[in-house]
């Protein structure tokens, strides 16, 4: 099973040896995530593209649940910009690996010029291609393929860490009678 796996794996980067690179250097995810993902065409185009979740936006949401009120900044990327134009939206968010928040989008996302995964940290806001969903971290991971960086909660993310589903309601921040 495994080399059935790896031969897999293979055949999708493209080559033995840059799989070989990718395990050696701690680059290929092996996650639950992981498991289910079949890059495309343009993820595997940009697989040695850095991304950083703190790029200069001004994008700015709201994220309402459980009584409180989280601000985030999006990212100026197409799958950022795809995103808000599903706003205003109502998610019931759902604990993944006691590290992320999940919840089902409406519709995919673009992933035009996204990077082929991305490395997760506490706050970050994410969309998972192979599933189509939103994720939202509340504790760091590991480097995911399929993972595309929407943006990032500035400030405590206490109450992301509730345990339990979450109801949230997400708005852009304009949309709030123009307070910021």
């Amino acid at each position: 099973m495994r080399k059935a796996s790896l031969k897999r794996r293979s055949s999708q980067t493209g080559s033995g040896a840059m799989l070989l690179l990718a395990l050696a250097g701690g680059l290929w995810p092996l996650d639950a995530h992981a498991a289910s993902v079949s890059p495309g065409p343009q993820q595997a185009s940009s697989a040695a593209t850095p991304v950083s979740i703190h790029e200069e936006s001004t994008m700015k949401i709201h994220l309402r649940l459980d009584g409180a009120t989280l601000t985030a900044t999006l990212l100026d990327t197409p799958a950022a910009k795809d995103f808000i134009d599903l706003l205003p939206l109502t998610l019931t968010l759902k604990d993944y690996a006691a590290t992320e928040k999940v919840a089902d989008l409406p519709r995919k996302l673009s992933t035009e010029g996204a990077p082929a995964g991305f490395k997760p940290d506490i706050g970050d806001i994410t969309f998972y291609t192979p599933w189509g969903n939103l994720a939202i971290f509340y504790r760091p991971f590991r480097y995911s393929t399929g993972l595309v960086p929407l943006g990032r909660i500035e400030g405590d993310i206490a109450p992301l860490k509730a345990s339990g589903p979450l109801q949230v309601e997400i708005i852009r921040a304009q949309d709030e009678g123009g307070r910021p």
